[in-house]
């Protein structure tokens, strides 16, 4: 026997939906200008045609997110599953049992016109929960299905949960939040430089990074090959040492004979940087580990880089990489 499916819905930052949903007895979600759903046929493209005639300024990217959301509110949602909606509003996290099928209902709130019936089982604060958990309920999208953690909140509806808060302590959860929060970060940072900075692009913002760093760095002509950017301490570059970087964005791992490439170009007393937004061959890493005047640097350093300098890229890098500073639960160390 299958289990019960377990939603997570959530209702904006206002609290209109958030009197709608327990006021009313239903969850409900937007897209009030594609009408009723009923209407349209029972298929995801149907649904993204839908959505990009009803809301033509919508990104491309985000059409085939928002228009599946609509369609498993009607076709995939079904009586008998389970709700979960965390409400910014009271705080608390509120599971139900949807109890009908869809509706198109814009009487009393016309921005939130797509419903079903809930009947509202329990009401739980926030704290009964792992940290894992809550950073599930937690999703971007407006509804989604809740799978890594169902069976705390299936607890909850069948008793089972206890009564005190989750220790942190014994919180297991904690660093797996914290490591996937600085997957997703690092994914994001390698995404967008692999998309809006390939070629040349890349190059200048990698001497915009090594002079956060503290070091003079400048462009090379274009006629000097495997080497893109030349890094030095003092202003007129002419101290030792000199770093010469090479830069590559491309997705495939880099190969032996590119860092070979770099390697060569390497005079008496100067270093050689190899930066890419991928990975490096074992071969490339072996060769590393014989020369003490080069550097391999692979996407995860790199981001690790940019995180540690952020704070002092200037207005432009900050727009390339728009980020924010947040605090992450860390697991709390125990003696014994």
């Amino acid at each position: 026997m299958s289990e019960t499916t377990i939603w997570g819905i959530h209702a904006g930052k206002t609290g209109n939906a958030d009197a709608l949903f327990k006021q009313r007895g239903c969850v409900a979600i937007g897209w009030a200008r594609m009408g009723d759903l009923a209407a349209i046929p029972g298929n995801r493209e149907a649904f993204k045609k839908k959505y990009e005639l009803a809301y033509p300024e919508a990104k491309p990217g985000a059409i085939p997110t928002a228009s599946g959301v609509s369609f498993r509110f009607v076709h995939e949602m079904k009586p008998g599953d389970l709700v979960v909606y965390p409400s910014k509003m009271d705080k608390q996290v509120h599971i139900g049992r949807i109890t009908g099928e869809y509706t198109h209902d814009p009487s009393q709130e016309a921005s939130y016109p797509q419903r079903r019936a809930v009947a509202w089982l329990k009401s739980v604060p926030r704290t009964r929960f792992s940290q894992g958990a809550l950073y599930e309920i937690g999703s971007a999208l407006s509804m989604f299905q809740i799978k890594t953690y169902a069976d705390e909140f299936r607890a909850v509806v069948e008793g089972k949960a206890v009564t005190a808060p989750v220790p942190v302590t014994d919180d297991h959860t904690i660093a797996a939040v914290a490591d996937e929060i600085e997957e997703n970060t690092r994914d994001f940072i390698i995404k967008r430089l692999s998309q809006e900075t390939k070629g040349l692009p890349l190059e200048s913002f990698i001497v915009h990074l090594m002079q956060c760093m503290g070091y003079h760095a400048r462009l090379t002509r274009k006629n000097e090959p495997s080497v893109d950017v030349i890094a030095h301490k003092d202003r007129l570059g002419i101290e030792p040492p000199i770093i010469k970087i090479q830069v590559k964005s491309g997705e495939g791992t880099v190969q032996d004979r590119d860092v070979s490439a770099l390697y060569g170009k390497l005079s008496a007393g100067e270093y050689g940087l190899f930066i890419t937004l991928s990975t490096f061959s074992p071969a490339c890493l072996n060769f590393e580990a014989g020369k003490p005047n080069l550097r391999l640097i692979d996407g995860d350093e790199l981001v690790r880089l940019i995180l540690d300098h952020y704070e002092s890229f200037d207005s432009q890098h900050k727009g390339l990489l728009p980020l924010q500073r947040v605090y992450v639960p860390l697991p709390i160390e125990t003696d014994g």
